[in-house]
């Protein structure tokens, strides 16, 4: 479980790629400060990997099939920037909204618009998740816990403050980026629930 509260940004500094299989190692200040272990649960853009070796300020994880073609972790390349939070603990709060880090789809930026101190990022997805999405609900986007300001067919947009342009990789992200969503939990269950209903 996460919260979609990003606690720094890293770099990956080796990638292995295999088919649709991939292994990376991201180094990061904030992880000497975070002493990840073999076993631990990292969001690394919003996506929920198992650290599978731990050094002082690196970890790596394995990318399964599965992962490697709902989310956009294919895209990555040495050197890119990643956004990570490690797992929440029990006793910890719970700054942003329920994130569980298994990424729904991927969506497209299709607009950047300055809005005094803020950026409005504005992204278009497929229609199928067009129902989980809705205006002042929670959505994470590469793991980060923002609030939907306006919905369109097929489009959706959030609003960056200064302080989250600068300490995730949403403020680098230009037109044409593909990023990892995970749609509320909570909105799922009920459309679950809705469309069991009109079923029955």
């Amino acid at each position: 479980m996460f919260t979609g509260i990003i606690k720094g940004t890293g770099r990956v500094v080796a990638l292995k790629r295999s088919a649709d299989t991939a292994k990376l190692t991201i180094s990061a200040p904030v992880l000497t400060e975070l002493r990840p272990h073999t076993g631990d649960s990292y969001a690394i853009n919003g996506i929920c990997l198992t650290v599978t070796k731990a050094v002082a300020g690196q970890i790596t994880v394995e990318v399964m099939p599965e992962t490697s073609r709902l989310t956009n972790l294919k895209q990555l390349k040495t050197n890119d920037r990643v956004n990570l939070e490690p797992a929440l603990g029990v006793t910890e709060r719970l700054d942003g909204h329920f994130v569980l880090g298994h990424v729904d789809t991927t969506a497209k930026l299709v607009q950047r618009e300055q809005d005094q101190n803020a950026i409005i990022l504005s992204f278009e997805i497929a229609s199928q998740y067009e129902d989980y999405i809705v205006k002042k609900g929670s959505i994470a986007i590469d793991g980060v816990s923002l609030t939907v300001t306006q919905t369109h067919a097929r489009r959706f947009s959030v609003s960056l403050i200064p302080y989250t342009q600068e300490q995730t990789t949403l403020g680098d992200r230009q037109i044409g980026d593909l990023v990892n969503i995970e749609t509320d939990i909570l909105g799922k269950y009920v459309v679950a629930r809705q469309r069991k209903e009109a079923i029955q």
